[in-house]
């Protein structure tokens, strides 16, 4: 499938492009969208997929409502599938991998949008391999959705903290990720360094029937972050 992909383009496109960028394991399936918000921010995200070993992908639903969102706010975005994934190529690797996959994806889309700010999301496993990685890849904002900050087997407690805007969205009735032991893993974070924490009531995991929800906090929490949609 990845053939039929043409390859990655120099600039980020005026519209949705689906396109094969070459990663550290191989090709990575990607997609790049600008945004449709009447004033568009300098700045670009790249969302990363929950956990590639359980059916996770760039089209998961939470997925492309975090992306929605943020085309919403004025931001350009892009998806793609971790190495495993859909038309991605090479061995899952328990988040080692899939950040090299992430690097890969963040030097394109510097070079694609020269001058932009990068922010980063994440949905669950991919929420931690954003978080993994902010700091080194110097991230200007960050966005945490149901991170697995125990009982998935990925450790957050060597993790180094960003100091950009970030936000954690996490449901109450999450049934794969314990709600309270991601609220003792902030409230044990330096003060300086805790996310804005959004809890949401009622809501499972995969934010069934709670997308729009989502879709509010993430738009009403990012709306002053720098850069701010230019009004000019």
């Amino acid at each position: 499938m990845s053939a039929l992909l043409p390859t990655a383009p120099e600039h980020f496109p005026d519209e949705t492009l689906s396109f094969a960028l070459a990663g550290p394991a191989g090709k990575l399936e990607c997609e790049a969208k600008p945004s449709d918000a009447e004033h568009r921010r300098q700045a670009v995200a790249v969302i990363c997929h929950p956990l590639s070993t359980d059916g996770g992908s760039m089209h998961n639903k939470v997925v492309t409502m975090i992306e929605r969102s943020l085309r919403e706010s004025g931001v350009d975005t892009v998806i793609f599938n971790f190495r495993s994934v859909g038309a991605s190529e090479g061995p899952f690797d328990n988040g080692i991998g899939e950040s090299d996959d992430l690097a890969a994806v963040v030097a394109w889309a510097r070079r694609a949008r020269p001058g932009a700010t990068l922010w980063l999301a994440g949905f669950s496993f991919g929420s931690y391999v954003t978080l993994r990685n902010a700091a080194r890849l110097d991230a200007g904002a960050l966005i945490s959705i149901a991170p697995p900050a125990a009982g998935r087997g990925w450790d957050f407690s060597e993790l180094e903290l960003p100091s950009c805007p970030w936000l954690v969205v996490m449901g109450d009735a999450d049934e794969i990720v314990e709600p309270q032991a991601v609220y003792d893993w902030i409230d044990g974070l330096p003060e300086a360094r805790r996310p804005h924490l959004v809890r949401m009531e009622d809501t499972s995991h995969f934010f069934h029937r709670r997308l729009m929800d989502l879709r509010g906090a993430i738009k009403n929490a990012v709306k002053d972050w720098p850069p701010r949609p230019d009004a000019a």
